[in-house]
C-alpha cells in the first residue's frame, strides 16, 4: 500500500473510532430533559398560514417558554404524585427569597415566576432541575389547550345566556332582564345554578382535539390550527388529547 493510502487509512480509522467514543459518551450521559403529557407556554397571537394546496389555515401562535421541574412529589411524602413545573422567567429582583431557596434546591439557575402541578404516574426524583422536552408534540399531533378566557365584566342575561328577554314594542317596563325567577310552595326557592346576569369570561377553560400544524424549537413558537382560550399574552397548558 502506497504510504499516502495508508496515512488516508489510518486517519479515517481514528475519525471512525473517535465518532464510536462521543456517541458512547452520548448515549451514556444523563439526560437534561424530559418528557411529560403537558407544559406550559404562552399565547402569542392568531395568523394564518398556507398549507400545501394553497388554502389558508388560522393558526394560533404559542410562545415556547422553558419548563423546569421545581419540585418532585411523592405519595409517600406527599400523599399523591405529581411534578412542579416553574416556567416564565423574570428579573431577579421580582423573585422573593422562599422562591429563590426552591430554586436553588432543585438545582435551576433561571428566575420561575410561575408554577403548575402535573400529575403523573410514577414520578422519579431524578428528575429534579430537568427542563420539559416538547419533542413528543409534532405536527398532527391532536391536543388540549387550557387558558383563562377573556373576561368580559358583569353582564345581563340576554348576553350572558343568550335568554330572548322581553317584548321590544312601547310601553313595556321588561326589555333585557332575565324575568321572573320565583318558584311554587315547593321547593319554594330558587335552585342553584339558575342562570342570571353576572361575571362574564375570566374562568379556565379547556378547548379539545385541536390539531399541532408546525413546531419551530429554533425560533421557539407553536402553530395551532384553529383559537384557544385566552387572550394575547396570557398562559396556557398543552396536553395530549385525552380523547384521541
Amino acid at each position: 500500500m502506497h504510504p499516502c493510502e495508508q496515512g488516508d487509512a489510518m486517519e479515517k480509522k481514528m475519525t471512525e473510532e473517535n465518532s464510536n467514543t462521543e456517541a458512547a459518551a452520548e448515549k451514556s450521559a444523563p439526560s437534561t430533559s424530559v418528557e411529560l403529557s403537558s407544559f406550559y407556554g404562552r399565547k402569542a397571537g392568531m395568523t394564518r398560514i398556507f398549507n400545501e394546496d394553497g388554502n389558508h389555515v388560522a393558526v394560533t401562535v404559542i410562545e415556547l417558554l422553558p419548563n423546569f421541574i421545581t419540585q418532585v412529589k411523592t405519595k409517600a411524602k406527599d400523599g399523591y404524585e405529581a411534578y412542579q413545573v416553574g416556567y416564565y422567567g423574570k428579573r431577579e429582583k421580582l423573585i422573593n427569597k422562599p422562591t429563590k431557596g426552591r430554586l436553588a434546591k432543585a438545582g435551576v439557575k433561571e428566575n420561575l415566576a410561575r408554577y403548575a402541578e402535573i400529575l403523573t404516574a410514577g414520578t422519579d426524583v431524578a428528575n429534579l432541575g430537568k427542563e420539559l422536552s416538547v419533542d413528543g408534540f409534532t405536527p398532527g399531533t391532536y391536543i388540549d389547550v387550557t387558558g383563562k378566557s377573556k373576561g368580559k365584566g358583569f353582564q345581563g342575561v340576554m348576553k350572558r345566556w343568550n335568554m330572548a328577554g322581553g317584548p321590544g314594542a312601547h310601553g313595556t317596563g321588561f326589555r333585557r332582564t332575565g324575568g321572573s325567577i320565583g318558584m311554587c310552595a315547593s321547593p319554594g326557592r330558587v335552585m342553584k345554578g339558575k342562570h342570571m346576569a353576572g361575571h362574564m369570561g375570566d374562568k379556565r377553560e379547556t378547548v379539545q382535539n385541536l390539531k399541532i400544524v408546525e413546531v419551530n424549537k429554533e425560533k421557539g413558537y407553536l402553530l395551532i390550527k384553529g383559537s384557544v382560550p385566552g387572550s394575547k399574552s396570557g398562559f396556557v397548558r398543552i396536553s395530549k388529547a385525552i380523547k384521541k
